[in-house]
């Protein structure tokens, strides 16, 4: 009987540094899940921070940076993080303020859409989900958050946007090189071409050489003359003639030089990456219009997008302003 009560007091002894060891690893564990933000009546943990954080923090490592931008940008993800985190807080206070909800049937069709536009069989997502190390409840979760906030965004910011049909026309008055036809150019071209290894004093030749053509068509000698007699590009032959081109085939020296000149008229000595050059213009059209009403619908989609986005942060920023938040360091 004494050796088993001595035992069993043994073990008890035995067991107290183990029992003060787990006690204090539960303290820490608890000191370590702390709250780094109070939103209203709800609360982030640590957890929940460092879960959002997780992904950036790895590559942000990997990276190679030096400790000190390492901090920096760590600092920074951070402070977005818990911005986010704040947000999300208060957008599902104000969802449930509003008893918004939504079903299992919703879930379920949204993520069919997401497989079929992405192609993916149930094998794929559940693949996907298992390498996020995500479950498919969880999973179903975030969708339905996503849902909800979605319809918040509806109820609180879309449904009070108006686009009128002025601003429509406004925009796509304003906008020609969007809407406009594109301008096409039928060249003519003269190519002076720099020999491999030019010395500068030959490339000052070559360039008073193209000053010299430059001028006599000022002069009145006709540059499809001076294309055939002194050019040694490919459409020499034909007088330079280069075909019909759209502005944006060009490099942004040619567009420059091309810009605002009429038939007849040519560029100045273009130095380009081929040798010396000069474009004429023998012709210029535009292709026709977008007709407003062809594209309506996609300028109305554009503002709509632009205003929501700028409601939105206006509407949150509110929404925090009338919020207690206290960040916890």
């Amino acid at each position: 009987m004494l050796k088993r009560i001595l035992y069993t007091g043994s073990l008890i002894l035995a067991l107290v540094p183990m029992l003060t060891a787990l006690a204090t690893a539960s303290a820490a564990s608890k000191v370590l899940d702390r709250i780094v933000a109070v939103v209203n009546e709800d609360i982030i943990l640590l957890s929940e921070l460092d879960a959002r954080m997780s992904p950036y923090v790895q590559r942000i490592r990997q990276q190679g940076f030096d400790l000190e931008k390492e901090q920096k940008m760590l600092y920074k993800v951070r402070e977005d993080m818990l911005n986010r985190l704040v947000d999300e807080k208060l957008t599902d206070q104000e969802i449930k303020r509003n008893d918004i909800n939504v079903d299992d049937a919703e879930i379920d069709n949204a993520i069919e859409r997401i497989k079929a536009a992405n192609y993916y069989t149930d094998e794929d997502l559940r693949g996907f989900l298992e390498a996020d190390q995500m479950t498919m409840e969880e999973y179903r979760e975030k969708i339905k958050e996503q849902i909800l906030r979605s319809r918040l965004v509806n109820y609180e910011v879309k449904s009070k946007i108006v686009i009128t049909d002025e601003e429509v026309s406004n925009y796509y008055d304003n906008h020609p090189e969007l809407y406009g036809g594109t301008l096409h150019y039928h060249l003519r071209n003269i190519l002076l071409p720099m020999p491999a290894g030019a010395t500068d004093e030959e490339k000052r030749a070559i360039g008073q050489k193209m000053a010299v053509l430059r001028a006599q068509f000022e002069a009145g000698t006709a540059f499809a003359d001076l294309a055939r007699t002194y050019s040694e590009g490919p459409a020499a032959d034909n007088g330079g003639d280069i075909g019909e081109f759209t502005i944006d085939t060009f490099s942004p020296q040619i567009r420059a030089a091309l810009d605002g000149l009429q038939p007849g008229q040519a560029t100045s000595v273009l130095d380009t990456d081929r040798g010396f050059q000069l474009f004429y213009v023998e012709a210029v059209k535009r292709s026709e219009d977008k007709p407003l009403d062809s594209v309506r619908e996609e300028i109305h989609q554009k503002l709509y997008a632009e205003v929501v986005d700028k409601t939105f942060l206006s509407w949150l920023e509110d929404l925090r302003g009338q919020s207690h938040i206290k960040i916890i360091n």
